[in-house]
């Protein structure tokens, strides 16, 4: 049982121990940190604040416990329901709301839950920000409201409508092409709150969408990380429909890939390259995703004469680094699109408009815009956190030995080979110590991995 506590929000296992997993105690400990750290910042006489939630079996409970505490400090509070992440970051500012709340872990488990906290922008906290709510909560320095002064409670169940709308306002989003083109597409929702947002969305631009687990019941019906290894059933059910193409989501609908018809992966790190590549093609600029992602952004980036520029991971460096630049689109090779002239935040919805727009444009197959583009293929792994782990030590040591390549520290440890490229670094989100690596062939990209692994495993046993 787990409970961490990050600049990125709250996130733990549901059950246990107070302050040792994800109780009722610390939902209510975290959103009351949350709300005063609101009324620090925006001193005002009336406060806003927007809840939603994935499908998950605690969503309720935990959101009834958030919005409630929050109602003890006097918040109005907008209950938007089952909902997505990037729904709520859209509702935020259309509320004028003075933050948000989102009651998700994203790709974890079902044991899991989170509170994923926003500013009245509708994206995730600064680092800065994170960290006084954290130390708000630390103090439990917290004035409620008395009897007269109670906030109240609105639900509001038609933001992923409006969402969708706005999405199909986009100039660069061509209903008319996708309609003409007649797609068949099988959408997984994993049993979550995809499994709404995404079908409404293809049936408004008229595609034909057949559902596999969209009953938002939060049972999800395999592990909810969408990697090939987890989508047999999508897979198999693309090719027996004769579909063009399957959809899957994570729980919370940030991230985004996709089933060619043969019912192979078009690889979860080509969803943005695809989004990107439609995007240039229209509008040059500049684009941004992490040091994790794929370099094939890089180059589809620089075919169009662009600039690409990485950041750190977190979707909050991702998106600084997108203002600073001026970028024309972003995101994380885990499926995560971030097109700024809708929000800026992750969105799987304004992914699948901008994949189709393509497809259809240019009267293509998944599988040929896939092999359109350079083949790099990437290992992900990981190592359990233990007490005797002294990262840090571990990854300077590293960076001491490989000093004659190009790396960096500005996120873990990234060493830049010829013809690959590992990445080190301590999870925001779990208790381990993840392990990239790109190559031209997942034989390689697996293999340079594991020696990586080995080499730490050696280091900690000396």
């Amino acid at each position: 049982m787990t409970l961490i506590k990050s600049i990125s929000g709250i996130r733990g296992t549901i059950g246990g121990g107070v302050g040792e997993n994800l109780t009722p105690v610390d939902a209510v400990n975290y959103a009351a940190a949350y709300g005063t750290w609101i009324k620090m910042h925006r001193r005002k006489e009336h406060y806003k604040v927007v809840v939603g939630r994935d499908a998950r079996i605690s969503g309720e409970m935990i959101q009834n416990l958030v919005m409630q505490t929050l109602v003890g400090l006097g918040f109005h509070v907008v209950d938007v329901g089952l909902s997505t992440t990037p729904t709520v970051e859209m509702a935020v500012p259309m509320e004028h709301a003075d933050g948000g709340i989102i009651l998700t872990a994203s790709h974890n488990p079902r044991q899991w839950n989170a509170l994923k906290l926003l500013n009245p922008k509708g994206e995730f906290l600064s680092a800065a920000d994170g960290q006084m709510v954290l130390d708000i909560a630390d103090a439990m320095d917290f004035e409620f409201s008395e009897v007269d002064d109670l906030g109240r409670i609105s639900l509001n169940q038609a933001y992923i409508e409006l969402h969708i709308d706005e999405i199909l306002d986009l100039p660069l989003v061509n209903k008319e092409a996708i309609e003409q083109a007649n797609f068949k597409v099988v959408v997984d929702g994993v049993n979550s709150t995809g499994g709404i947002a995404i079908p409404r969305l293809l049936e408004r631009l008229g595609v034909h969408a057949v559902k596999l687990f969209c009953d938002p019941t939060g049972e999800f019906p395999h592990n909810p990380e969408p990697l090939k290894e987890h989508l047999t059933d999508l897979s198999e059910a693309v090719v027996k429909e004769r579909a063009e193409l399957g959809i899957v989501v994570d729980p919370d609908v940030d991230r985004l890939a996709f089933i060619c018809h043969d019912g192979e992966m078009f690889g979860e790190e080509y969803t943005l390259v695809a989004c990107a590549d439609y995007i240039l093609s229209k509008k040059p600029g500049k684009t941004v995703s992490n040091m994790s992602s794929s370099r094939a952004l890089r180059d589809v980036t620089r075919s169009y004469n662009q600039d690409y520029h990485a950041s750190a991971v977190g979707e909050v460096n991702v998106v600084e680094l997108m203002k600073e630049t001026n970028a024309v689109i972003g995101g994380e090779g885990n499926g995560g699109v971030i097109y700024p002239e809708l929000h800026y935040g992750r969105d799987a919805l304004v992914g699948v408009a901008l994949f189709l727009s393509l497809l259809a444009e240019r009267r293509l197959t998944a599988r040929d815009l896939r092999d359109s583009y350079p083949s790099y293929y990437m290992s992900k792994k990981k190592i359990e956190l233990t007490p005797e782990l002294d990262v840090d030590g571990i990854l300077k040591t590293l960076a001491d030995r490989y000093s004659k390549e190009e790396f960096s520290t500005v996120d873990g440890l990234k060493i830049d080979f010829e013809d690959h490229w590992v990445h080190l670094r301590k999870s925001n989100t779990e208790p381990i110590i993840r392990i990239y690596s790109e190559a031209g062939s997942q034989a390689q990209a697996d293999e340079v991995a594991m020696n990586f692994i080995e080499e730490i495993q050696r280091l900690v046993n000396i």
